[in-house]
């Protein structure tokens, strides 16, 4: 498998490469971003149909109280928080559901791969952001070593 945006997604493999870390590291903030926002919504609606409930409650008590929990549970599925755990845990795997959330990214993703493959703008921020995580994730000497580039200078490392 190649170590570009949105290529191939394998969802069991047991290390993802760092593209695919990235894209699910964003995809998961977005998801918590759409969760959030849920949360804010649920809040005032599932106390004011409760109240209602309460006082007008008639035949059927809790009727739009519980209608507000489904409509939760619903949108709780359509978010799948934590589906991209699947990817190295395939036995996580519970959302089936076509109109999640995750079949939205899967459709950017798609876009972004495309243009990636065409060579346009994408190619080129993939490889810029290649050589920045490079720069980073490369190996600092350990501290009883002195700095290289202090003794070319002249300079007695600390």
């Amino acid at each position: 498998m190649s170590d570009t945006p949105g290529s191939a997604r394998t969802p069991h493999s047991a290390q993802p490469t760092r593209w695919e870390l990235i894209r699910d590291i964003a995809v998961f903030q977005l998801k918590l971003a759409v969760d959030a926002l849920r949360d804010v919504v649920m809040v005032p609606l599932s106390l004011t149909a409760g109240l209602i409930d309460l006082f007008t409650g008639g035949d059927r008590p809790g009727r739009l109280f519980y209608d507000v929990l489904i409509a939760g549970r619903r949108s709780e599925a359509w978010i799948n928080l934590f589906g991209e755990a699947t990817r190295v845990s395939p036995d996580l795997a519970t959302n089936d559901d076509p109109a999640a959330i995750d079949l939205v990214v899967q459709r950017v993703e798609g876009l972004i791969v495309d243009q990636f493959e065409r060579g346009g703008m994408t190619a080129s921020a993939k490889q810029a952001i290649d050589r920045s995580l490079n720069t980073l994730s490369k190996r600092s000497p350990p501290q009883d070593e002195p700095d290289a580039r202090a003794l070319e200078d002249g300079v007695e490392p600390r």
